[in-house]
């Protein structure tokens, strides 16, 4: 059988599709961006519909790419933007309404009804998820409260609802197959992960029909097969997880300790506590790391929802960069002697703050502010809110404490300013692998390994190459002078 894997990495901005060959080298990229949609302040949705397309033609371009044929490919594996939900037809397949985006916020006043109602502590205990509108269930809810008969056809079996790699394996089957994994039910505040089941408490105080719902499976298992009329060859789907746990995996973080943090459109560092469900007392998230075999790895999750957006937004909004790789070069020519902070609360803060009520704002500011001082700002905002996840990290984890490595990925990483100004901020050592694609790579693992064309974890694990390390080089004072300015500009840009 051919050592050939299929990774579809399902995004928030871009699909993207990447063929992996048998020694785990990139082989074929393909993507394809997508339309954002912003129908209100705080709202953020997806249309279905061109994200499916835009998967189709990303694997395609990836397939053409590595001079290879549907036939060629010994499984896919999907990895997708997590807590983003659709509700379909389960005749036809349509969503009835466009996908409700993770960085969604108009669930807020639900989350804070529950919370009024002391229930906030219920839902941790069995999800290790705080009552927040990133998670998808309230989602859920909205949409069956708000599209016309959403609800009495949900109560009747008519419709299906999921996450988007739901969503896709039901496409991808052509409707045969309604699962997904542990690792994205469990960001669902519907999953009790404890059980490892659809908790049917949780499912009544959110009005979420469980016929709905689908089946959960292992990281790595047998997800049915893409139907031969979609690529031109019938293609088993073997491994599935939500992008930041199948980082977790390409990172190779499978060991208790092992701590990734991934720079995308957010950032969102993992920390395995192994068998362990660590309860947070720092507003941190517990969460499935992985299920393999049906053995359930934990994590401690700190997410913040702006990182990458941030450099975004100053190229398209504040139209102060031409591109965003020339964020990190504009930063190192910045006035050291301004102290400029960028809180980037566009859509609220989250951990260890969640605040979703939080807005962005800028503090520091002179005569001489300029794009250098903005920009140096934007990209030490995700240094700053990474330490303050790995901070409360070591307060919930003994594990956590000592000796510390963050193993890094995502589109960020690749520049050099950024990673030194985050291992300065952290005091910690940073590493970068040589294969900066470990989302992908994850989701990968997973479908090759179940394939058997792939190594199993310990193998995989002696694969991961360091491409360079970050050493911290900031003095102390000069540190600490920086990160009070930081929780002061924090502490007054939160709502409350």
């Amino acid at each position: 059988m051919t050592g050939y894997i299929l990774a579809i990495d399902q995004g928030t901005t871009s699909s993207r599709a990447i063929v992996f060959d048998g020694a785990m080298k990139v082989a074929g990229v393909g993507q394809k961006e997508f339309t954002q949609f912003y129908p209100a302040s705080g709202w953020v949705e997806h249309d279905p519909e061109e994200i499916w397309q835009s998967v189709v033609w990303a694997a395609k371009e990836a397939l053409r790419k590595a001079k290879l044929k549907a036939g060629d490919i010994a499984a896919i594996g999907i990895t997708n933007q997590r807590e983003t939900v659709v509700i379909w037809d389960k005749a036809t397949g349509k969503p009835i309404h466009k996908a409700i985006v993770w960085q969604d916020r108009r669930t807020a006043p639900l989350c804070a009804k529950l919370k009024r109602a002391g229930l906030e502590k219920k839902f941790a205990r069995k999800t290790g998820l705080l009552l927040d509108p990133y998670f998808s269930g309230t989602k859920i809810a909205w949409l069956l409260d708000n599209v016309k008969g959403a609800r009495r056809r949900a109560e009747k079996g008519e419709l299906l609802a999921g996450t988007i790699d739901s969503f896709l394996i039901w496409r991808l089957t052509s409707g045969k197959v309604h699962a997904t994994d542990a690792t994205n039910a469990s960001r669902t505040l519907l999953y009790n992960i404890g059980k490892n089941a659809w908790d049917a408490e949780l499912l009544e105080l959110l009005k979420v029909p469980a016929k709905l719902l689908p089946v959960v499976k292992d990281c790595a298992d047998d997800y049915g097969i893409a139907d031969k009329a979609i690529f031109g060859a019938a293609i088993p789907i073997l491994g599935v997880a939500g992008d930041q746990h199948a980082a977790t995996i390409g990172q190779a973080c499978f060991n208790p300790g092992m701590m990734k943090s991934t720079y995308g459109t957010g950032c969102f560092a993992l920390l395995n506590t192994g068998a362990d469900i660590v309860r947070s007392k720092n507003r941190l998230l517990t969460t499935i790391a992985y299920r393999l075999d049906g053995k359930t790895t934990y994590a401690l999750e700190g997410s913040i929802f702006i990182a990458g957006a941030a450099v975004q937004w100053l190229r398209d909004g504040a139209k102060m960069i031409s591109k965003a790789a020339h964020s990190g070069e504009l930063a190192a020519q910045a006035d050291e002697t301004q102290n400029v902070y960028l809180v980037p609360a566009f859509v609220g803060l989250g951990a260890p703050h969640w605040d979703a009520h939080a807005r962005g704002a800028i503090f520091g500011l002179t005569r001489n502010s300029g794009p250098a001082e903005f920009a140096r700002a934007a990209l030490e905002a995700v240094a700053y809110q990474t330490r303050d996840l790995l901070d409360a990290m070591k307060k919930d984890w003994i594990g956590a404490s000592a000796g510390t490595v963050l193993r890094v990925d995502g589109g960020m990483v690749a520049s050099d300013w950024t990673m030194q100004r985050l291992a300065d901020i952290l005091d910690a050592p940073v590493d970068r692998p040589e294969i900066l694609e470990t989302t992908a790579l994850g989701a990968a693992w997973l479908a090759g390994s179940r394939a058997g064309v792939w190594p199993k974890a310990a193998d995989f694990a002696r694969s991961w190459a360091l491409e360079r390390r970050f050493k911290p080089g900031m003095d102390e004072k000069t540190r600490a002078a920086k990160l009070r300015g930081w929780r002061d500009a924090v502490r007054r840009t939160l709502s409350t």
